[in-house]
């Protein structure tokens, strides 16, 4: 790291404001990379028919089956069972199929038949012994099942159920957020800012005013009129909700100041987080059993409540009852952060991975079981970048996942105490509390996917390049690449028109290539059978010039975000100026902001330097009018 200059905080909070900083971190934490193919499936059956057709007139042996992509085909035409799908972030800053967890990791979907987890859109389970679940269909209904410890099933009644019973009082609306408490208590938010409560009440952490248990659904209201609720968080028996707005309301248990109101009083309707919080934007929260954290669309962060193990990471041990700043984080951009039970992770925009508090079981990852009061950088011998931070409130476990793919897991692991991060055979963090964490909870809410629906998706993947059954070929470089001609027009305008406009195109077997790369091109038309981009940040620009040629602006997205995940220190002013090239506005906008949180180590790299001076003198220009160099 270069020297730091005297006028540029490397977090740069007078820029990283309420106006800039928090929809481009919030953009961060969701992935746009996974896109559906569903809407593809009944005419490219078709399709899919003409191809073997033509396979078979060719004389060829084809299988319909093709290549599984690693998921296992039934030996017997019995439904498939679906599986559990996370939303990672892309693979070494590409985009991939989403990773694929076994949905019969979790025992208590075993009790359901393929026909009815076949509806399941989302899902969760929790309680203090993973005995409860909750999902919620593609139709939007609500179903739970399960042991039902303090009502946290919402059925009206304090009745186990092995058969999943509707939440009708819930029908229809659209879920967003979801998370549970150790009574258990449960909070759900809605698509539409409502948030609803119910289960265990002892604390009034349902926030309805009294601790009566929540047999059924509550709207919790209070204080939140006017109030759109994007995420919620649950501590042991404590509550929090961020707000469209970015701002934080804590209600429930306080014994130790995890409310953040100021005394240790239980609060027993929502109450909104302020003093070191006022005026700040959060877009982030996270709960320990007895701890809060909020993370900020500057890079802040700040932790308040129970602190005897350090896991709020401000220096000390004791416990905190308003916000407090980490400190030890200052200069850095935190991006997320994630909360164990009594230890916390932190992820930066550089993909570096801190962590601190309770090291019992290792779960800091240091190497020792030495509880940390400040946060500790560790995995820095790790060349990939680290793109995804795991835990939950009811665990000692850690996993992280990095942009290469792999994921590794340490702390409490089936009763062994991992001090290391371990390189595990797992494609997603999930897969490490399914098989690994005690009690094997979800520590997020899970998207099904279900590989019945890819059957045709996989078979037009195997096809892709295909010199037996392909009906055009383009050159590029002097290298061919087979696709069908019915395919692109389907998935392209450009090729619709090209195919159908009388093109001189129209009536080759061939066509030449010469405005872009082979690399760039045979990606293009990849993912036009893939829904795939497979290509490292620098050769994304490339893509990006041909997808704003050819008016492709989903594939111009995806390349904004693949070039986004790539994102460092000695490409950051390439791909700005990339951006700019191609007015690929919030790209810009997102590069921009990288290179002022960084500006002391950019301004050291061969890419700033080689720079046009018209736009040197503009990035400067831009960087003083937001604040970039003031004392």
């Amino acid at each position: 790291m270069g020297a730091r200059v005297a006028f540029l905080p490397r977090n740069c909070s007078h820029y990283l404001g309420k106006e800039y900083g928090k929809a481009d971190a919030r953009w961060l934490h969701s992935d746009p990379t996974i896109v559906s193919l569903e809407l593809l499936t009944v005419v490219l059956d078709g399709i899919l028919a003409l191809v073997l057709d033509y396979a078979i007139v060719k004389d060829k042996h084809y299988s319909v089956s093709g290549d599984s992509g690693g998921l296992t085909a039934p030996a017997s035409p019995s439904p498939v069972p679906p599986v559990l799908t996370p939303i990672p972030p892309p693979l070494r800053a590409r985009v991939r199929y989403p990773a694929m967890v076994d949905v019969g990791k979790w025992p208590l979907f075993t009790l359901l038949g393929a026909q009815e987890v076949s509806r399941i859109r989302l899902a969760c389970v929790f309680g203090t012994s993973a005995n409860e679940a909750i999902y919620i269909t593609q139709d939007d209904e609500v179903l739970v099942f399960g042991l039902n410890c303090s009502n946290c099933l919402g059925t009206g009644d304090s009745q186990s159920t092995m058969v999943p019973k509707k939440l009708d009082f819930l029908q229809g609306k659209k879920v967003v957020s979801l998370s549970y408490g150790s009574g258990p208590h449960v909070l759900l938010a809605t698509e539409g800012g409502e948030l609803f409560a119910w289960g265990h009440n002892g604390y009034s952490q349902l926030g309805n005013g009294t601790t009566n248990q929540g047999v059924s659904p509550i709207l919790v209201s209070t204080n939140l009129q006017n109030k759109k609720i994007t995420q919620v968080a649950c501590g042991s028996h404590h509550s929090l909700a961020l707000t469209h707005d970015g701002e934080v309301f804590a209600w429930g248990y306080n014994n130790c100041g995890q409310v953040g109101s100021g005394a240790t009083a239980n609060q027993p309707t929502p109450r909104r987080v302020t003093n070191c919080l006022q005026g700040k934007v959060v877009i982030g929260i996270a709960c320990g059993q007895t701890s809060s954290m909020a993370v900020l669309d500057n890079g802040e962060v700040f932790g308040w409540g129970y602190n005897g193990n350090g896991q709020l990471g401000v220096g000390n041990n004791g416990n905190q009852l308003t916000p407090c700043r980490l400190a030890a984080l200052q200069g850095l951009c935190v991006l997320e952060i994630a909360s164990g039970y009594a230890h916390s992770l932190a992820l930066t925009d550089e993909g570096l991975l801190y962590a601190w508090g309770a090291n019992t079981y290792g779960q800091l990852g240091t190497g020792n079981k030495s509880n940390q009061l400040s946060p500790v950088h560790i995995m820095a011998e790790k060349e990939s970048r680290i793109v995804e931070i795991a835990a939950c409130h009811s665990t000692h476990t850690s996993a992280c996942k990095t942009q290469s793919g792999q994921v590794y897991m340490w702390g409490q692991c089936r009763g062994q105490s991992i001090v290391l991060p371990h390189l595990t055979h797992f494609s997603c963090t999930d897969d490490v509390f399914a098989c690994f964490a005690t009690p094997s909870v979800m520590w997020r809410l899970l998207s099904m996917e279900h590989d019945d629906f890819l059957t045709v998706a996989q078979s037009l993947r195997k096809e892709f390049d295909s010199p037996e059954t392909a009906d055009l070929k383009f050159s590029v470089d002097g290298k061919y690449i087979h696709v069908h001609k019915a395919v692109l027009k389907i998935r392209c305008e450009h090729f619709r028109s090209m195919f159908q406009s009388h093109w001189t195109e129209d009536m080759k077997e061939v066509i030449e290539i010469d405005q872009f790369s082979y690399p760039v091109y045979r990606s293009f038309l990849e993912f036009l059978y893939t829904d795939n981009v497979d290509l490292p940040p620098e050769d994304a620009i490339g893509l990006l010039d041909l997808a704003t040629s050819y008016c492709e602006n989903r594939l111009k997205r995806l390349c904004q975000h693949i070039i986004k995940r790539g994102i460092t220190v000695e490409n950051a002013f390439s791909l700005l100026s990339a951006a700019v090239r191609y007015d690929a506005e919030d790209l810009e906008e997102f590069c921009f902001k990288f290179c002022v949180n960084h500006l002391t180590e950019v301004t050291q790299t061969a890419a700033f330097w080689q720079i046009d001076g018209n736009m040197l003198k503009e990035f400067i220009c831009r960087a003083s009018r937001c604040g970039a160099f003031k004392n």
